[in-house]
């Protein structure tokens, strides 16, 4: 009976052992820390992996993120600066930096972290697109409106142990009920700015045909011009030749002579022709030799 009763002991004192010995390790992982506490409070952090040892039933060990972790925020409406409703659904980026002011102030919960986060991303927005009109903040949307957020948020969470990363946004729409009316409007201002645009390049085009027509009026005009004062050059050489020919009796008489040749061979072009003259014609002279 007494070998029985030390034999369980012993037994009850391995368990023991071994359970405390188990209770004492702590594993560390490369993506997380470590929270060791003593009575709900932390003693210590342990932030590099590996194996480490607490007091058993007195200190316990709490998990904390170590990675990068996404928050994904509901989607909601905010109001432009133009006073436009536009549907925003973004998310943040976010890590623990300081696991202890972490856990000191948000009781190390990682949701307390994520509604800390909501608020302050969401007011972020609301206050940068309020401050934009709806053409800035569509425009915006390839870096510039997440630098702008980014700006609001990221000095007011290092109280809290934590870092947002980056503020992204998944959709920037308008909303459903309103979305055909805004697309009507913006359909009909661009159709009046390509009004605008057709009736200022017509004007355009009018002013340069214009140009042109007088220009090519112009050039005309002075060709016209030129050929008028070409052909009197033409024409005063001309009769200054005929005066040099008709300037002597001689000359006279012999251009009478050989136009009288001309017009008889011009008469009596082809067979059996007969030349008709009365007797005072130039031609009859030339040949009687009167």
């Amino acid at each position: 009976m007494m070998k029985t009763i030390k034999r369980t002991f012993l037994i009850l004192i391995v368990v023991l052992l071994a359970v405390a010995g188990s209770g004492s390790i702590v594993v560390t992982q490369e993506n997380e820390y470590k929270l060791i506490r003593q009575f709900g409070r932390v003693e210590r952090v342990i932030g590099q992996a590996g194996l480490s040892f607490k007091i058993p039933f007195i200190q316990s060990a709490d998990t904390l993120p170590k990675q990068i972790l996404l928050y994904d925020l509901a989607p909601s409406d905010v109001i432009t600066g133009d006073k436009k409703t536009m549907l925003c659904d973004s998310y943040a980026l976010w890590q623990i930096t300081d696991p202890l002011k972490f856990a000191q102030t948000l009781n190390g919960s990682v949701a307390n972290a994520e509604r800390r986060i909501d608020t302050a991303v969401y007011n972020a927005i609301k206050n940068v697109i309020s401050s934009m009109s709806q053409n800035e903040v569509i425009s915006g949307r390839d870096g510039e409106l997440s630098q702008a957020i980014m700006a609001h948020v990221k000095g007011n969470m290092s109280q809290y142990g934590l870092e947002v990363l980056s503020v992204e946004t998944k959709q920037l729409d308008l909303p459903a009920d309103n979305k055909a009316a805004v697309y009507e409007r913006m359909i009909s201002e661009r159709d009046k700015i390509a009004a605008t645009y057709t009736a200022e390049g017509q004007a355009e085009a009018k002013v340069i045909q214009n140009t042109t027509d007088r220009e090519i009026s112009i050039s005309i005009s002075d060709a016209q011009a030129k050929a008028a004062a070409i052909t009197a050059e033409g024409e005063a050489e001309y009769m200054r030749i005929l005066a040099e020919a008709y300037g002597s009796p001689e000359k006279a008489e012999f251009y009478a002579y050989i136009r009288a040749l001309e017009a008889a061979r011009s008469s009596l072009t082809g067979k059996e022709n007969t030349l008709i003259l009365p007797a005072d014609s130039p031609v009859a002279r030339v040949f009687m030799g009167y």
